[in-house]
């Protein structure tokens, strides 16, 4: 196909009301067609002809995880500078426009509440309740040995949960702060703080999706077990990267892509793990790079999971496993 066929098949796929709305949508972050089908209003299969034809046309790019698929910008081409081009030029108080993410606030806003009500119910047994599907040991080794015998100025743990991970550190930083959106998850994280006599330790109950600005410029940053919460990680990734140091690094744990529906059923996961080529991605918008990834594979369960490490850090290209 030549160049001018390619654009005018690109501009027929953006050239309609539904998709101009699923463009805008998709602007504010990835979304899954479950989701987007209840913002909209509108059938499945309707919503999914027509993110196919965006999809084809090269507006979009898609990523299935099990029995649901999560859309969002494409990362580059002709058709990814034209949905941002015409998402600009959108008028945001169009009533439309205003509906839609009205809908998507109150649908964040009720994910949100799910997710805090599953973490208040297991907060007291939540560091037992992860080790049942991870080899919680290795991967906390791991992490140890990134810091070596280093002791950074700042670390920033979101989505801290339990404090674990400040616990664990407590002697590779001077100041430490963790985040959270649960008070249930920071109430046990205070009362095990307090136990280990990490004093130069603090948790406070915040958004990693909507960080405070007045926050200190980290010298680390960690996502331990957080992403999977979230339909578009890279937007947690993309503001942590705003308050990482110059030399600053981030270390993102999370499991390998996997098929176990069960967790996203009835444990508040939103994404069923993540690929190296999606944390590449979420990465480089962020504008870091893998410096170093390791995969720790279950220890023998017949449903365990597969937990992965990546060490981000800016202009760095040589990534080692």
């Amino acid at each position: 196909m030549d160049a001018s066929s390619e654009l005018v098949e690109i501009l027929r796929a953006a050239g309609e009301t539904t998709r101009l709305r699923l463009l805008a949508l998709l602007a504010d972050g990835e979304q899954s067609v479950k989701d987007l089908t209840e913002i909209l209003g509108q059938s499945q299969p309707r919503v999914s002809r027509h993110l196919k034809l965006l999809a084809d046309a090269g507006l979009v790019r898609r990523h299935a995880e099990g029995a649901w698929a999560y859309y969002g910008f494409a990362d580059s081409g002709t058709g990814a500078d034209l949905a941002r081009w015409a998402v600009g030029r959108l008028n945001p108080e169009d009533p439309e426009r205003l509906r839609d993410r009205l809908r998507l606030g109150d649908l964040r806003r009720t994910q949100q509440a799910l997710a805090n009500a599953y973490f208040s119910k297991v907060a007291q047994s939540w560091d037992q309740l992860r080790q049942l599907h991870v080899p919680e040991e290795a991967v906390e080794a791991a992490v140890l040995a990134g810091f070596g015998n280093d002791s950074v100025d700042v670390l920033l743990d979101l989505g801290t949960g339990t404090g674990r991970m400040l616990e664990l550190l407590a002697a590779h930083y001077r100041r430490g702060i963790g985040l959270d959106s649960s008070r249930d998850m920071l109430a046990v994280a205070r009362a095990k703080l307090a136990a280990a006599g990490a004093a130069h330790a603090q948790v406070r109950l915040g958004d990693v999706l909507d960080l405070d600005p007045a926050l200190p410029v980290a010298d680390r940053i960690l996502l331990h077990q957080v992403l999977h919460y979230f339909d578009d990680p890279g937007r947690v990734i993309q503001g942590a990267a705003r308050l990482l140091g110059p030399r600053g690094e981030m270390l993102v744990v999370d499991f390998a892509p996997h098929e176990l529906e069960f967790l996203r059923a009835h444990h508040a996961h939103r994404r069923l793990g993540l690929s190296v080529a999606q944390i590449e991605g979420w990465a480089r918008a962020a504008q870091l790079d893998i410096v170093e990834y390791t995969s720790f594979p279950p220890d023998g369960k017949d449903e365990g999971l597969t937990v992965c490490l990546w060490r981000l850090a800016r202009g760095h290209k040589d990534m080692t496993t």
